[in-house]
């Protein structure tokens, strides 16, 4: 009869089996350096045996040695008979990786070789989960729920993908089970905030976040999750802050390089931000979400090609970045002018997603809507879905149509998704219209002729920095991509230098009167040394950041030579087009109405002070309609006012190939047309509000 050979022993004194017991035995004890020593030497005489290479593998991983441990299952689970928990721990550290097409061979073989395995079909939830494969999760992830419905991660898991799939309710409610079940379960905490975020529900998102990082301090998500809700509070510099500290635990976390490279952009801090975002992608090749990451800031940083090849590998890679890098491409090709690629990229992106709120958005501004298309359907049948989209893709969606049904004549309709758009993201900060009038008194009262008269000839003398101010919506865009179709002007778009220097003297504006001429030349120096490099030898360079028509006065002691170019429309025109758009950058003036006209009262004023007390040779206006009524004219005015001889290029403004970023940028890229000047009239009856706030009599 033929017997089954034995094993062979590790050691004259113990075999195969006693020596794995011993090495869990040491393993369970905490004592790990026994424990491998047990599984080397079953190794030594066994060098393929399954159970002590998958030992070494868990070993490698609790001390964070990916890579090893990675090595070490590969190897367990090439064995002829290797129990399917071996292949679900193998799935979860692929995962771990960014190996999401190797996690989940290995995840479907543990299933299939014992579909009891609960852990099996939790870890290929996962997997399918962050591979974008939704439904396959959610039903993996169901059956985990059913199997253990009193296990606070299955409902914790089952919430994650049902929130991937846009079911928001039903997240919140697996999301509060986990919790009821486990009151200290950090990482519910964690993801439950970031549900509220995007609920629009900040206030509880941060208590959520915060308590996740208390119970588990050392949990990467939730600080990420808590800068997130920092970001959507406009707070970029707190979020940074939170990044910081899960950077310092865990400098090669690839999310939260990414996540800090972002914050650093929004922060202006471009330079700073390619660093983390090239780490990200350094220390995660296989993440989508790295190289997303990466595209924005290459495509701030103007690098066009290198933007697009980090999209497309984005959008090649599985995982959930995908829908966002395709929408970022296309957004690449409409910021440069390259509208036909811009229509093609976002048909590519609505073919694959064809609910992705932020491609209707952002395609929006590229067509004018009929009344008979079919797109309208489309968007309005997204916001019926009720639960369906986070808080910012509703809004997005309200917006978009708002826009869709202001294009196709209807503007009740237009007004009941403008109106809900604008208070929805007016619920999301604090803003008080009352305190920013005194603020912008206050900084007529201190830039007094006086102030002005006694700084004069401080400041650090250059013709070099243009700056073009208004009220945003008011004709900035157009202004500057005249000037900047002038072969010695370059235009560089909405910059924050001088924002910063404001934000380095204190408080402002009380304390300008404490700065002394060198200080006021160091100013402008500092303000120079930026900006002096964007011309690239150009005679000028265009700031085109609107607010700096709060720091006028600043400008005139610190750059005494700059010319600053004041951009003026129909005060209704302006508050209404501001009203329509969902702004990049913060306008916290502009989603209320009564909020919107006051303010614009508020500016006027100032503007009025800057008009009497500035030089007629530094400081210029330009109405938006003289400009859409006479296009030469008002270009020759400008060019001659920055000292320069006539280019034909001014005119054909249109023409002129730069990047864009701002809400203007489809319209500057066609010639002046007359169409927005008087818009609001057909809309005064939804319009009171404003009208009232603006001090115009009642129109209907």
């Amino acid at each position: 009869m033929a017997r089954k050979p034995s094993a062979p022993a590790p050691s004259q004194d113990l075999s195969i089996e006693e020596a794995l017991g011993r090495a869990y035995a040491h393993w369970n004890a905490g004592q790990a350096d026994q424990a491998e020593l047990f599984c080397q030497r079953v190794l030594a005489v066994w060098p393929g045996q399954a159970d002590a290479l998958h030992l070494l593998g868990v070993m490698a991983h609790a001390y964070g040695n990916l890579d090893l441990a990675l090595q070490h299952l590969r190897k367990a689970c090439q064995a002829p008979r290797a129990p399917a928990v071996y292949f679900s721990n193998l799935a979860e550290m692929c995962r771990q990786k960014g190996l999401l097409a190797e996690g989940e061979q290995a995840g479907r073989r543990a299933v299939g070789l014992d579909a009891n395995l609960v852990a099996g079909w939790n870890n290929l939830g996962i997997i399918l989960q962050e591979a974008g494969k939704l439904e396959e999760s959610l039903s993996c992830l169901e059956r985990v729920a059913s199997l253990q419905p009193e296990s606070p991660e299955a409902h914790n898991n089952l919430a994650n993908t049902c929130k991937r799939l846009g079911r928001l309710d039903r997240a919140e409610v697996h999301y509060n089970k986990a919790l009821s079940l486990h009151p200290n379960y950090a990482e519910a905490h964690s993801n439950l905030a970031n549900l509220l975020n995007e609920r629009g529900r900040v206030d509880q998102a941060a208590e959520e976040a915060r308590l996740a990082v208390d119970l588990n301090p050392r949990m990467a998500d939730a600080y990420i999750n808590l800068a997130a809700v920092e970001t959507a509070r406009g707070r970029d510099g707190e979020a940074l802050r939170w990044l910081d500290a899960l950077l310092a635990f865990a400098p090669l976390h690839a999310g939260g390089l990414a996540a800090r490279a972002q914050a650093l952009r929004r922060l202006d801090r471009l330079d700073e931000a390619l660093t983390p975002a090239k780490r990200a992608v350094e220390v995660a090749p296989e993440s989508a979400d790295a190289h997303n990451s990466f595209g924005l800031i290459l495509q701030a940083a103007g690098r066009f090609d290198e933007a697009l090849d980090a999209f497309e590998r984005a959008f090649s890679l599985p995982g959930l970045a995908a829908e966002n890098a395709l929408v970022n491409r296309a957004i690449l090709f409409m910021e440069v002018g390259r509208k036909d690629e811009a229509r093609a990229a976002f048909e590519r992106a609505l073919e694959a997603f064809p609910r992705s709120a932020q491609a209707w958005f952002n395609q929006a501004d590229l067509k004018v809507f009929r009344q008979d298309d079919p797109d309208i359907e489309r968007i309005a049948a997204l916001l019926r879905e009720e639960g369906a989209h986070s808080f910012a893709d509703r809004m997005a969606l309200h917006f978009t149509l708002g826009k869709a049904y202001l294009d196709s004549g209807n503007s009740d309709l237009a007004f009941r998704h403008l109106d809900e758009g604008n208070r929805m993201k007016r619920s999301t900060f604090t803003f008080d219209s009352e305190a920013t009038g005194q603020w912008m008194r206050r900084i007529a009262e201190s830039f007094s002729p006086a102030l002005l008269k006694t700084g004069k000839g401080a400041g650090e003398p250059s013709s070099l920095p243009v700056f073009v101010v208004g009220i945003p919506r008011s004709g900035t865009t157009l202004v500057e991509q005249i000037l900047a179709s002038h072969p010695q002007v370059h235009g560089a778009g909405e910059l924050s230098y001088l924002q910063r220097l404001v934000d380095g003297i204190g408080a402002y504006p009380a304390d300008v009167k404490a700065l002394d001429k060198n200080a006021l030349r160091r100013l402008g120096r500092d303000y120079l040394a930026r900006v002096a490099p964007l011309g690239q030898g150009k005679r000028h360079v265009v700031d085109k950041m609107p607010a700096n028509f709060l720091h006028i006065g600043l400008i005139r002691l610190i750059l005494p030579d700059a010319r600053i170019i004041h951009c003026r429309r129909d005060p209704v025109d302006t508050c209404l087009s501001c009203y329509t758009k969902l702004f990049t950058a913060e306008q916290l003036f502009a989603y209320d109405m009564t909020e919107l006209g006051r303010f614009h009262r508020d500016y006027q004023a100032l503007m009025a002070h800057w008009r009497a007390v500035l030089p007629k040779n530094r400081f210029i206006e330009v109405d938006y309609e003289a400009v859409v009524a006479d296009v030469e004219g008002e270009a020759r005015r400008l060019i001659a006012f920055l000292g320069l001889t006539w280019d034909d290029a001014c005119v054909r403004f249109h023409e002129t190939r730069r990047t864009i970023r701002t809400a203007s940028l489809n319209q500057v890229r066609q010639p002046i047309y007359k169409t927005s000047a008087g818009r609001w009239k057909a809309h005064a009856r939804h319009l009171q509000p404003l009208l009232a706030a603006l001090g115009m009599d009642d129109v209907r």
